[in-house]
C-alpha cells in the first residue's frame, strides 16, 4: 500500500489546465479581461473586479522572495523526509503573490526579501529557486 502524500495536488475540472500545465514544466496564472490583472490561485473571477471573465496565461517563471520560514518539523509525509525545508511567499513578476516552497537553497541563513528567484517543478508542482541555481 502506497503512503498518502500530502503535498501533490488534487486536480478538480477547474485546475485541471493548471496541474497538467505544471506537469509540462509551464506555471499558469489568470488574468482577467475586464481589468487587466492578474491573479494566482485560479480561480474562476477576478478576485479584484469580480468579473467572470478570465483567462489562463503562461507566467515568466520569474519571482521575488517576499516573506519565508525555515521548516524543522512536519509530520506530514513526505515533508518529514525533507525537514528542513524553504516555506516561502513570492511575487511573482506578473503581479500576484504566490505561497510555494524554495529548493537548491545550501544556506536558507542568506536569503533576503527581495532575492531573485526563478521556477522549478517537482513531482508536477511549482516550487522556486534562488536565479543564480541552475540544474
Amino acid at each position: 500500500m502506497s503512503e498518502l502524500r500530502y503535498d501533490l495536488p488534487e486536480a478538480d475540472a477547474f485546475t485541471r489546465t493548471y496541474w497538467e500545465a505544471a506537469v509540462e514544466g509551464r506555471l499558469l496564472i489568470r488574468r482577467c479581461q475586464a481589468c487587466g490583472r492578474a491573479h494566482h490561485y485560479p480561480r474562476e473571477f477576478c478576485p479584484h473586479c469580480w468579473s467572470e471573465d478570465v483567462v489562463w496565461e503562461p507566467a515568466c517563471g520569474r519571482a521575488t522572495l517576499y516573506t519565508w520560514s525555515v521548516v524543522h518539523r512536519n509530520d506530514l509525509p513526505p515533508f518529514g523526509q525533507r525537514t528542513p525545508y524553504v516555506a516561502a511567499v513570492v511575487d511573482l513578476a506578473e503581479g500576484p503573490r504566490m505561497m510555494t516552497e524554495l529548493v537548491d537553497c545550501t544556506d536558507p541563513g542568506l536569503l533576503r526579501a527581495g532575492t531573485k528567484l526563478e521556477v522549478a517543478f517537482r513531482d508536477g508542482v511549482p516550487v522556486f529557486r534562488p536565479e543564480a541555481v541552475r540544474s
